[in-house]
């Protein structure tokens, strides 16, 4: 039995995890930055890494002492080495370098958004490649055909803002504060999904990708008529709902979309934080069984940034027998599928 150490500080949480090659997890901690960048309604990059740095030696040991094991026994030590906020990135990849030189194990560098794509099968042993996978988070939301260990190919991206970013502004328009996924989907189950009129962008378009910056933008304008009107006829539940909606409702047409283009895919897989909506769930999974593929999706607890799927991500490059040396560099940014083309807009980004 193999086991890595995985660490993940690409953005406001500092995780460390211990997995083995028997999809086990024998421990994990994560320390979440809510509260210190809950007065500013999102992250602060500089205090997430000033985090960061004084939180996870700390945690690490922790980790290691949940598992009654010492350093030296693990054997390989994984990092996210990107994309994500680099001062955070660089705290996690750094301490990782410390680690693997003092001990002489292996250093592999990974992929945040390959730790996501691969984290359901941490969970499910029978997921096999290749599948189809939404990849859908507060800075991505991609559509990708996973075919191996760091093989991808990019169906179709964000030309403009990530799904997790407008429910992010969503719950800050209106009130709810953050982090926005999880309080607008409570938020929403109180509302009714057909009182307020939102765009779909793209939907039933020919191009591939998805849009959100309209639909934010229309979020908006209803949010501010609600507060100017002296006999509003809709609520914030109402907004909250029906932007969940016309959510769904743009990925399930794309991602309808990108399963016609493909074949011999073996399941329908989402991934990443907004993956822990059960809305959204539900809606996949039935688009899944009208495509007679089975739906996979992580445990709530593997959607959101962790080092589970970073450590796991270390496990599968490990039995490939791959690492990499002390000089890797953090990168802010790195696709998964790096010949896939440029796309209008802001796409660019993932």
């Amino acid at each position: 039995m193999r086991t890595v150490l995985g660490i993940e500080s690409s953005c406001d949480e500092t995780a460390a995890a211990l997995v083995t090659d028997g999809r086990v997890i024998l421990a994990q901690r994560i320390a979440s930055q809510d509260e210190v960048h809950r007065p500013y309604g999102g992250v602060v990059p500089e205090i997430a890494a000033r985090a960061h740095a004084e939180r996870l030696a700390p945690l690490i040991e922790a980790t290691l002492a949940d598992a009654g094991m010492k350093l030296e026994e693990v054997d390989a030590i994984a990092a996210t080495a990107g994309p994500g906020l680099i001062g955070g990135v660089m705290v996690g990849l750094v301490t990782a370098k410390a680690l693997a030189m003092a001990t002489d194990k292996p250093l592999i560098a990974i992929n945040h958004l390959e730790g996501h794509a691969l984290s359901p099968r941490l969970a499910d042993e029978t997921l096999a490649y290749p599948y189809l996978l939404l990849l859908v988070s507060g800075g991505h939301c991609q559509i990708l055909a996973v075919e191996g260990v760091g093989q991808f190919r990019r169906l179709a991206t964000t030309i403009d803002d990530a799904l997790g970013e407008a429910f992010d502004k969503t719950a800050k328009l209106l009130g709810l504060g953050y982090p926005g996924g999880p309080a607008v989907e409570r938020l929403a189950a109180q509302g009714d999904a057909k009182k307020v009129p939102l765009p779909r962008p793209l939907v039933g378009s020919a191009e591939p990708h998805f849009s959100f910056a309209g639909l934010k933008s229309a979020v908006m304008r209803a949010k501010h008529a609600l507060d100017a009107a002296a006999d509003p006829d809709y609520t914030d539940a109402d907004i909250a709902a029906s932007f969940q909606q016309a959510a769904i409702d743009c990925l399930i047409d794309r991602t309808r979309r990108a399963l016609r283009g493909v074949s011999e895919m073996n399941a329908l897989v989402v991934a990443g934080g907004v993956a822990a909506n059960t809305a959204i769930r539900g809606a996949l999974e039935a688009l899944a069984q009208d495509h007679g593929l089975p739906f996979v999706a992580p445990p709530l607890g593997l959607c959101t940034d962790n080092a589970a799927m970073i450590a796991w991500a270390g496990v599968e490059r490990l039995a490939l027998g791959q690492s990499d040396p002390l000089d890797t560099a953090a990168r802010p940014r790195w696709p998964l599928d790096p010949n896939a083309e440029a796309v209008r807009g802001a796409g660019v980004k993932a």
